[in-house]
C-alpha cells in the first residue's frame, strides 16, 4: 500500500495542490504612456540555457494581466529579484492584487526606479527601467516570432479572457486565461557585490538573501520562506586520466591538438559532457588561430568571463 495520498489536480495547482519552492521577482513593463509599472510573479524559469543562438526564460500568467498585456504590445520587461526584506515583500504582495490598474499600482510605489542597460546602449529607445534596490536583474524581450505571434491582439476595455478559435501551446495565448512568454535575455544587470562574487568565485557568504515563495495561499495569507545561510555539500568527483581524455580529443578533430597539461585541466568533467566541452574548446582554438592547445589557453577556455575580469 502507498504511504501517500492521492490528492485531486485542480487550476493552479502550484498554489492549491502543492508546497512548491519558486522565485519571487517584480517584472517591471511598460504602460501605453511610457510609464513603468510592476507586478510580482513567481512562475518564472529558465528556457532557452545553451546550444540556441540566445538565452531565455518563460513566463507563465494570466494573460488579462497587466504584465501579459503590456508585453504583448510593448514586447519589453525586466525581472527585478530583490533581496529578503519583510518591508520589500510586503510591498511585493500589494503590488499582486488583481484588477488595480498600473497608476493605482504605483501611486505609492515604495521602490526606487532607474534606467538599466539597455536604455544606457539605446538612449533613444523606451525600455522598463529597472528596481534599484533589486540585487540582481535581466533586462528582457518576448520573442512574437516563436508559434507566430506577431499578430496576437491585447483584449478590449471589459474583457478579462481571451475567446480564440485556436491557442498557442508554449508561447503567447495558450488558453482562455493563459499566457506565456519566451523572454529573450538581453542582459543580466548584477550589482557589484554579487557581480565580484560570481567573478572571482562564490563563497557560501556570497549568496543573496533570497525570499522562497512556497506556492501554496490561502484566503489570508501569502507564504514564502526567509533566507537562510547557503550550506555547501561537495560535488561528487570522480576523476579519468589524461589517456581517457586525451581519447575523447584525438578523435574530435586532428587538426586542434591538446598538450598533457591543457587536458589535465578536464579530468574533472563528467564523461557524459566532455565531448560538449572538447568541441567548445577546439571551436574556440579554430576563432583564434590556435593549433595547440596549452595550459595558458585552457585556461583563458575555462574562464568564462575573462572578458569581463579585463574590464575591471
Amino acid at each position: 500500500m502507498s504511504s501517500f495520498k492521492d490528492l485531486r489536480i485542480v487550476d493552479n495547482f502550484y498554489q492549491t495542490s502543492l508546497f512548491f519552492p519558486m522565485p519571487v521577482v517584480l517584472i517591471s513593463t511598460l504602460t501605453d504612456d511610457g510609464k513603468t509599472t510592476c507586478g510580482p510573479y513567481s512562475l518564472v524559469q529558465p528556457f532557452y540555457i545553451a546550444g540556441k543562438d540566445y538565452y531565455a526564460m518563460l513566463l507563465s500568467c494570466r494573460n488579462s494581466s497587466n504584465t501579459a498585456q503590456n508585453l504583448i504590445k510593448h514586447k519589453k520587461c525586466v525581472l527585478n529579484f530583490l533581496p529578503d526584506k519583510k518591508s520589500y515583500f510586503k510591498e511585493t504582495v500589494r503590488l499582486g492584487w488583481p484588477g488595480d490598474t498600473p497608476e493605482e499600482k504605483m501611486k505609492d510605489f515604495k521602490f526606487t526606479l532607474e534606467d538599466g542597460l539597455m536604455k544606457q546602449a539605446d538612449p533613444q529607445g523606451t525600455y522598463p527601467k529597472v528596481i534599484a534596490e533589486a540585487f540582481q536583474a535581466m533586462e528582457c524581450t518576448w520573442m512574437d516570432n516563436l508559434e507566430h505571434c506577431e499578430d496576437t491582439q491585447t483584449l478590449k476595455e471589459g474583457e478579462d479572457h481571451y475567446e480564440l478559435e485556436s491557442y498557442h501551446d508554449f508561447n503567447g495565448i495558450t488558453s482562455p486565461y493563459g499566457a506565456h512568454f519566451v523572454l529573450r535575455v538581453d542582459k543580466i544587470l548584477m550589482k557589484e557585490k554579487y557581480y565580484n562574487a560570481i567573478v572571482n568565485g562564490v563563497k557560501r557568504f556570497d549568496f543573496p538573501p533570497v525570499p522562497v515563495d512556497y506556492g501554496y495561499r490561502d484566503s489570508k495569507n501569502f507564504w514564502y520562506h526567509k533566507h537562510n545561510f547557503m550550506i555547501p555539500e561537495l560535488l561528487p568527483m570522480r576523476k579519468t586520466t589524461v589517456q581517457s581524455v586525451r581519447y575523447a580529443a584525438d578523435r574530435i578533430d586532428p587538426s586542434v591538438t591538446f598538450t598533457d597539461e591543457a587536458l589535465a585541466m578536464l579530468v574533472n568533467v563528467p564523461r557524459v559532457f566532455l565531448p560538449t566541452v572538447l568541441k567548445g574548446c577546439i571551436k574556440w582554438a579554430k576563432e583564434n588561430g590556435v593549433s595547440n592547445i596549452t595550459e595558458k589557453e585552457m585556461k583563458i577556455i575555462n574562464d568564462k568571463r575573462n572578458k569581463e575580469k579585463k574590464k575591471k
